[in-house]
């Protein structure tokens, strides 16, 4: 006698068609968010661009003032996935760099969360005694940073690429003393 099972339902019963509606911007505050947001950075910056052969992670990663920021899908108003990350550091008492900007693929056209990850990342450093927010940003990426009141100070060739250093206008970014609650976008 064969008894033929039943087809397993769907762990989740979301409609295949489901987008999130909401999104957070901040501070990486669980492990397995910094795991994400390395493997999105390798998957962008290996991978997808080619600038590292099998890992981005450099010595600013050992750093004990860097901090990751991630770009979160939200379910249910809860964490769910990491979409976006930046990483910020203090390279010297008052100067902060920012490095590392990944958007996953998919959601590169919701201009927010770029954006959004580079006004936390600032502002962060803002409240922590930033008197210079500094980035090397690739050409191709320069009038986003215009656009949030960023100015091209020089350029240069970074990992076969051009880039801009560039720096932020701190006037556009008040302090966020709540860097782990961050910023909450809606969908759109």
């Amino acid at each position: 006698m064969h008894l033929h099972a039943s087809p397993l339902p769907p762990w989740c019963e979301l409609d295949p068609a489901y987008a999130p509606q909401e999104f957070r911007i901040q501070w990486a505050s669980d492990p397995w968010m910094d795991r994400e947001a390395l493997a999105l950075r390798r998957r962008v910056f290996c991978e997808e661009q080619a600038l590292f052969a099998h890992d981005d992670r450099d010595a600013i990663d050992r750093d004990a003032s860097t901090r990751s920021l991630v770009a979160l899908t939200c379910l249910a108003g809860e964490a769910d996935e990491v979409i976006g990350t930046v990483r910020i550091h203090q390279a010297a008492p008052g100067v902060w760099w920012g490095s590392r900007l990944a958007v996953q693929a998919g959601w590169r056209q919701h201009r927010r969360l770029g954006s959004s990850l580079i006004r936390l990342a600032v502002s962060s450093a803002h409240a922590l005694g930033c008197e210079e927010f500094l980035a090397h940003v690739q050409a191709q990426n320069v009038p986003l940073f215009e656009r949030l009141h960023w100015q091209q100070l020089d350029t240069c060739e970074l990992h076969g690429r051009p880039h801009a250093l560039m720096r932020a206008s701190l006037a556009h970014y008040p302090p966020c003393t709540t860097p782990y609650a961050g910023f909450v976008l809606a969908q759109g």
